[in-house]
């Protein structure tokens, strides 16, 4: 599954992702990729590939402002909380999306807890070259490719983005959180 994500990213020229409880794929650590591995092959009994899994998702990184690629991301602020692998994997992450912050290629916003939203937060996403939607959940991974439907993930990303902050103000929400893991 992590493969067929890279293969995607790989191909994808404008990336656009959601994720409200969890760091983004895309722009997890090593460790924290294997923390969140392990949750989902625990969940769901699946074999344990945790290894090449994280190798996988991982390297989706690379691909962020290469050769023009564009990539923004929203994270809920949940996501800098949610703690996975204990306080050093967080801390390790929480340094990573301070890196992260000064990619080129990269537009890195944080929805506050408190921000005004003007749309129901819902779940996460992530929008490939305005032409596809992959949705992930307790159900399973969702593939969207419907016009109409897709509409709908743009506009969300759409009434997201205004509550979310970047730059400096994303980089202090991210320095306070870590200041306190």
């Amino acid at each position: 599954m992590q493969q067929g994500f890279l293969d995607l990213v790989r191909t994808t020229r404008a990336y656009v992702g959601y994720s409200p409880e969890l760091v983004s794929g895309v722009l997890q650590t090593p460790a924290y990729a294997a923390a969140v591995l392990r949750l989902v092959v625990d969940f769901y009994g699946i074999p344990d590939d945790i290894e090449a899994g994280v190798a996988a998702r991982t390297a989706r990184a690379r691909y962020i402002g290469q050769e023009g690629r564009t990539f923004h991301i929203l994270l809920g602020e949940q996501a800098l909380h949610t703690r996975l692998g204990g306080p050093e994997v967080m801390r390790d992450q929480l340094r990573r999306l301070l890196d992260a912050t000064d990619l080129p290629g990269l537009s890195l916003g944080i929805v506050p807890a408190r921000a005004r939203l003007l749309v129901h937060p819902g779940g996460g996403f992530s929008i490939f070259d305005d032409s596809r939607v992959e949705v992930e959940g307790y159900r399973g991974g969702e593939t969207i490719t419907d016009h109409e439907r897709l509409a709908l993930f743009r506009k969300a990303f759409g009434l997201l983005q205004p509550s979310a902050v970047y730059g400096q103000a994303a980089r202090d929400l991210i320095d306070a959180v870590l200041a306190t893991t």
